[in-house]
């Protein structure tokens, strides 16, 4: 395929704040996200190179995200995205071919998780409640919460909703700071900053995505 003369315009950085694991439900899927990418890559007639002067990522690091070695952030699958011009849920979990999803408690389908950009700690893994819908603008997550020493924050386009489905979460808007308990949610522009993490051990939550 030949190369486009033009390369898609990037708007970077969306929700990479999440972390947390979740454990493994045996329906795979880790190594898909790194697929994903590079089959949008080459579809798209964008090499290596040119990915990571849009990113600003190593070469090396997304080599090894296509490969499956690097198991990336959240934020980092949203860059890519953007990058490559794609709708978010296509590199997530999928592009769909249904026009809505049922999806069971023991259904849901494992996605990836990241490792911390200092240690090789999981951070987090995400499910995707529902990866079958086509031309879907929203992506709905579950996502486990540890705490975490990295507090760096997110700012970028679109918007967020987060519902606390088990312990305690803390949120950050702006300058202000939240306890979340089970039952309470928080939907919030992502053009303002924010950083969320587990309160104490481990917290899940809900996470609808907006594009």
């Amino acid at each position: 395929m030949e190369k486009k003369d033009t390369i898609p315009h990037i708007n970077v950085d969306y929700f990479e704040d999440l972390t947390g694991s979740i454990e493994d439900n045996g329906t795979g899927g880790v190594d898909e996200v790194g697929k994903r990418i590079k089959t949008l890559r080459e579809e798209k007639g964008i090499s290596i190179e040119d990915l990571s002067k849009l990113t600003g990522f190593p070469q090396q690091r997304l080599e090894d995200i296509e490969k499956g070695v690097v198991q990336p952030q959240l934020g980092t699958v949203m860059k890519l995205s953007r990058a490559l011009d794609s709708a978010v849920g296509r590199l997530v979990s999928g592009m769909g071919s249904r026009l809505y999803s049922i999806t069971r408690k023991d259904e849901r389908k494992k996605i990836s998780r990241s490792s911390s950009k200092t240690s090789k700690k999981n951070l987090y893994s995400y499910m995707s409640l529902a990866p079958e819908v086509q031309g879907r603008h929203m992506e709905a997550l579950i996502v486990q919460l540890e705490k975490s020493t990295e507090t760096e924050v997110s700012v970028h386009d679109g918007e967020e909703f987060v519902y606390v489905l088990e312990g305690i979460v803390s949120l950050t808007i702006g300058h202000e700071s939240y306890d979340l308990e089970p039952g309470d949610s928080a939907y919030y522009l992502s053009t303002t900053e924010h950083y969320i993490t587990a309160k104490s051990d481990r917290a899940t939550i809900l996470a609808v995505l907006y594009e």
